[in-house]
Order: structure tokens, then C-alpha cells, then sequence
């Protein structure tokens, strides 16, 4: 075959190909984790530890885990790199890690100070092989707006995006509270922010009311999910409507983890493992 001829067929393979998939089109995918906060009673007592954590999620079949960092004795190799091990040796992924940044800073100095720790945690991420860490927008400053707080947010947000691209982890702004109490100021923030490497931990049960219309206004932007059984309609509190909330993240195109975050007085050890069992059957099932 001549060379024209077999680029001519080259091209004509190319063609044939089925286009690369749009977020709207692209194939749902939830991979079952769990967030290390379910077990926060537990880890700060003593009476369970990270290596627990995993362990626990191998053999309840979750994929990962959410390691809110909180409670590590230290960040030294000698404490992380042992967990990363086990985590390998286990088929777990330590996909992201929870620090407690606080990005509605009022002035330079503070903003700076915020971002140097983002900068300590993502270092900590790299050695455990987390590809991604949550930031919170923190409350609104005292004398301040709601405006003038997510100016703050966004110009800390874009200073911590730009750490994290150099090492390429993805930041997630969680809602929880404070600036980002609810969907369309979380959003703003991260779409103000215009970095690919920022947007939104998702938790699903965080919302004030209005739950599922808050969920999917966050669909879109979300980079990790924490799963939980209970949200917020109608002024109360009611059982997650998890199918529902699956359909929602899969229109928008989301795939990655659910992070099963336990925030009910009820004992973790026992609840944690039927919600974990329940998730696996909901997943398959989406």
C-alpha cells in the first residue's frame, strides 16, 4: 500500500470511531467508600485507629476511604506510609484526606496563612497517593457580608487551586456550614474560582432543606460525594432517598466515590456496616 493510500485509511479509521462521550452522555460510575468522620468518637478515644479503618473497609467490600486527617498522631512517613502500604496490600484507596482550612479569610495575612496549609496538607496527600483534599468555606467574618465572605473565599480558593494543580490533587470545597450553608454560594465560589482543579465535596445531608434541588444545583461541580441516610425537606429531617440521589449524580455525569459519612448518635460499628451493605445494593442497582 502506498503512503497516501494508508493515511487515507488512517483518516477513514479515525472517522469510524465513536465520538469521546460529553458529561450528559457520559456512563454513571460509583465507586462505595467510607469517610473516617463516621468514626470520630472511635479514632479520637484510641479505641480505633486508621489501620482499623481500612481493614474494616476491605472486608465490608468499600473501595476507599475518605481519611479525615484529623486524628493522625503525626504526618510523618513513619505514621503515613505504613497505612498507604496496608491500604495497597488491602485493594483500598486513600483517594482524599480532610483538613480543616477555612477559606473566607478578610485579610491578606490570614488568606496567606490558610493557604500555607493547604500547602502542609497536600503534601501529606502526595506521600498517602490522595488525589484529592477537602477545604471548607468557613463562616462569615464578624462585620462582614455574605458578599464580601465569598469574595475572600474565592480569592483564597483560587491561591489553594493553584498549590494544588502543582502537584495534582483536586480540591474540593465542602458544603458545610457557614459560607457555603447552602448550594448557590458554594457554587459561586467555585465557579468565581474558574480553576479545574476546584470543586465541590458534596455532602448530600449538609443542606438546610430543599435537599435534592440543593444536590443537583452541586451535581455538576462535584468532585467527591459523602453519602449519608438522612437530608433535609420540608423544614425536617427524613430518610436520603439514595436511588433518587444516584439519578441526580449521574445525570450530571459524576463518577467517583460515595463517601458513607455516619453522623447519628447510634453505635458506628454496628450502623456503619448495614448502610455500607445497603450502598453496594443501591449502586448496582442505579
Amino acid at each position: 500500500m502506498h503512503r497516501r493510500e494508508w493515511m487515507k485509511s488512517l483518516t477513514a479509521a479515525a472517522l469510524a470511531l465513536p465520538r469521546p462521550a460529553t458529561a450528559r452522555e457520559t456512563r454513571a460510575r460509583f465507586r462505595p467508600a467510607i469517610c473516617a468522620y463516621s468514626f470520630r468518637n472511635q479514632l479520637k478515644s484510641g479505641s480505633m485507629t486508621y489501620v482499623d479503618l481500612i481493614r474494616m473497609a476491605a472486608d465490608l467490600g468499600a473501595d476507599g476511604i475518605d481519611m479525615t486527617a484529623y486524628w493522625l498522631r503525626d504526618t510523618t512517613n513513619e505514621t503515613l506510609y505504613p497505612l498507604k502500604k496496608l491500604a495497597y496490600q488491602s485493594s483500598i484507596a486513600i483517594y482524599t484526606i480532610g483538613t480543616g482550612v477555612h477559606l473566607a479569610q478578610p485579610t491578606p495575612e490570614k488568606q496567606a496563612a490558610e493557604v500555607e496549609t493547604v500547602r502542609k496538607w497536600l503534601d501529606v496527600a502526595e506521600r498517602l497517593g490522595a488525589l484529592h483534599m477537602r477545604v471548607f468555606g468557613g463562616p462569615v467574618p464578624k462585620g462582614a457580608s455574605d458578599d464580601q465572605a465569598v469574595a475572600w473565599a474565592v480569592e483564597t480558593l483560587k491561591r489553594c487551586a493553584e498549590e494544588a494543580r502543582k502537584k495534582g490533587i483536586t480540591l474540593g470545597v465542602e458544603d458545610d456550614g457557614g459560607i457555603t450553608t447552602n448550594a448557590d454560594r458554594t457554587v459561586e465560589i467555585v465557579k468565581k474560582t474558574g480553576s479545574e482543579w476546584a470543586g465541590i465535596n458534596l455532602d448530600v445531608g449538609n443542606f438546610p432543606d430543599n435537599a435534592y434541588q440543593q444536590i443537583e444545583m452541586c451535581a455538576p461541580y462535584a468532585t467527591n460525594v459523602h453519602f449519608k441516610s438522612r437530608v433535609h425537606m420540608d423544614h425536617h429531617e427524613e430518610p436520603a432517598d439514595w436511588p433518587r440521589i444516584l439519578k441526580i449524580l449521574g445525570s450530571a455525569g459524576y463518577r467517583g466515590y460515595l463517601a458513607l459519612e455516619y453522623e447519628l448518635e447510634d453505635d458506628p460499628m454496628t450502623n456503619v456496616p448495614k448502610l455500607v451493605a445497603k450502598m453496594r445494593e443501591t449502586i448496582n442497582a442505579a
